[in-house]
């Protein structure tokens, strides 16, 4: 058990100080290793654990406790949730020391508004990638594609999106 301790702490260590505008822009990465690298589980497990840890409150990436629950028992659960918590945490303390003490420079800005489209660009991908592994069959990929935009360009609440989608799979399977 130890190795795979091992494991979960340095990849979710990893990938938290990878985590620019949260968990979300790595969740391909979580994806792929959970999945495809050590096998932890099946990439319908990974889904459900996916939609377990975005309806439940807190952060989407305390889906990294699942993982680790899933991977190695309570010990990996504790583990996971300490590297992927407790890295960006203490970075984020000495950063934001240092970025207040900036509050007026012309760089500060520019770091800003570039790091931004990075972070969109990061959740989209994250996106893309779950949706590619996860879901067959084309309705699934135009509900998602379609859910997405709908969701981007109006003030839809997310759960307005979860409810129609949802419906509209079930209304998929009832009907010939």
């Amino acid at each position: 058990m130890i190795p795979v301790l091992l494991q979960l702490f340095w990849l979710f260590a990893l990938l938290s100080m990878l985590a620019f505008g949260g968990g979300a822009g790595v969740m391909p990465d979580i994806q792929r290793a959970a999945v495809d690298t050590y096998h932890w589980m099946t990439a319908g497990e990974f889904l459900d654990m996916f939609a377990i840890s975005r309806a439940a409150p807190g952060p989407g990436s305390l889906i990294v406790l699942l993982i680790g629950q899933k991977a190695a028992g309570l010990p990996g659960a504790a583990v996971s949730f300490v590297a992927m918590f407790l890295p960006s945490c203490i970075a984020v303390h000495f950063v934001a020391r240092f970025w207040h003490r900036a509050a007026h420079s012309a760089w500060r800005e520019l770091v800003e508004n570039a790091l931004a489209p990075v972070a969109i660009g990061l959740t989209f991908a994250s996106g893309l990638a779950l949706m590619r592994a996860t879901e067959h069959g084309i309705l699934p990929h135009i509900i998602t594609i379609g859910g997405a935009a709908v969701f981007a360009f109006t003030r839809i609440g997310p759960l307005y999106m979860l409810g129609a989608g949802a419906g509209a799979m079930l209304l998929a399977a009832l009907l010939p």
